[in-house]
This record gives C-alpha cells, sequence and structure tokens, in this order.
C-alpha cells in the first residue's frame, strides 16, 4: 500500500539522487500522523465543549487524584506554559465553573486550583471520546504492532522529554 509519503520520497529520490532522503519515510509519516491525531483530538474535545487547552488542564487536575487539586505552579510544570497563560487559563476554565480557586493551607499567600464536580465530569466524558478517537486512529494495527510502535516513539521521544531545564 503506498501513501502520499512514498510519493514524496519517491519524487526528492527522482530530484536529489545525491541526498539520502531516508528520514523523511519515517518523520514525514510522524508529522502527518501528528496532524490527524490533533484534528481527532479537537473533534473529541469539541463534543464535549472543550478546547485541547482546557483538556489539558483539566485532566492534569484529574490525573492527580482525590482531591483533584494542584498549585498553578505544579500546572505550570504538566502543561509547560508560562504563568501569564496559566492565570489567564485559570482565570477562564473559572468563569466556566469547571475550577475553582482554593487557598493553600500550606501557603497563606498561595492558591490551589481543584477541579469541580462539572469539571470532572467534563474531563472524564472527553478523555473516553479522545481514546474512541486515538483507537480508530490505530485499528490497523495488532496489539504487539502497537506495543513495538510504542517502544520504538519512546526510544525517539525520550530524550527530548529527559533534558533538564
Amino acid at each position: 500500500m503506498e501513501d502520499e509519503v512514498d510519493r514524496l520520497v519517491s519524487a526528492w529520490r527522482r530530484e536529489r539522487p545525491d541526498l539520502d532522503v531516508e528520514p523523511l519515510e519515517v518523520l514525514s509519516r510522524v508529522s502527518r500522523l501528528a496532524r490527524h491525531l490533533d484534528r481527532a483530538r479537537r473533534l473529541a474535545f469539541a463534543e464535549h465543549g472543550l478546547e485541547p487547552w482546557e483538556f489539558d488542564v483539566l485532566t492534569a487536575l484529574r490525573r492527580a487524584g482525590t482531591p483533584y487539586q494542584l498549585s498553578p505552579g505544579q500546572l505550570l510544570t504538566q502543561t509547560l506554559v508560562t504563568s501569564g497563560t496559566m492565570t489567564n487559563r485559570i482565570d477562564r476554565l473559572t468563569k466556566k465553573g469547571l475550577v475553582e480557586r482554593l487557598p493553600d493551607p500550606s501557603d497563606r499567600r498561595g492558591v490551589l486550583v481543584r477541579l469541580t464536580a462539572e469539571g470532572q465530569d467534563r474531563a472524564d466524558q472527553a478523555l473516553a471520546g479522545l481514546l474512541d478517537q486515538e483507537r480508530a486512529i490505530l485499528v490497523e494495527l495488532t496489539r504487539a504492532q502497537r506495543g513495538e510502535l510504542a517502544g520504538l516513539l519512546r526510544q525517539l521521544t525520550a530524550p527530548f522529554d529527559n533534558i533538564p531545564g
């Protein structure tokens, strides 16, 4: 079965036989798959009235476990945004009734961000929708192939995920 990347690589091999275009065979497919995944994610979140960034914040809180709360700093670490961006996001989620700000009992000046019942429900429903979309993307692979692919992708991403700072 031929795909668009096969056609792209073939054209480059014809036009630039002096270059080794083998990396395109892997990374162009990863890039194209990322775009398809982004569309699937947006669809899954939109079905539950969420933007991708809202899902990221709500699920960070959901993964924290009971009582589903984190400091803004912990949310920054998990979502990789600036403090100003996080403040804006917390404000917007608070207005929608999906999170609430509470005083931090261990720091008089600090606050904690807690998931509301509505926020938990939306996060749970959106996650289920996302997983349905992702299963559909992976349907052509066997369980063993999915495991092998996950391991290979981990090898590529781990060095980036473990860069200090």
